[in-house]
């Protein structure tokens, strides 16, 4: 199977994440980029985290993630770890931030 652009710089590949939206020619989903965001990262700033990204990925992943939110909160929801399975000093760290 072949992966499906569904704007610019977002894609779909079976093979990848199931088919989640990733950044075209990456394993990156716009869920992990969107996530960074939401805890407060400027979009400037994600590509010093992902640095194979472009600033122009950044901002069409979160266009998409805009025109898509239901499906990209699927995604997180789905992939959020749930608070019992987190390790106890992990748990303290987090809390202490």
């Amino acid at each position: 199977m072949s992966a499906t652009a569904v704007s610019r710089y977002v894609t779909r590949n079976p093979e990848i994440l199931s088919g989640e939206p990733i950044i075209t020619g990456t394993r990156i989903s716009v869920r992990a980029i969107v996530g960074l965001w939401r805890l407060g990262t400027r979009p400037e700033e994600i590509p010093l985290q992902y640095p194979q990204l472009t600033l122009a990925q950044v901002f069409d992943a979160l266009s998409f993630y805009l025109d898509n939110q239901a499906e990209i909160n699927e995604y997180i929801e789905r992939n959020h770890v749930p608070e019992h399975l987190i390790h106890p000093a992990i748990r303290t760290a987090l809390q202490e931030e």
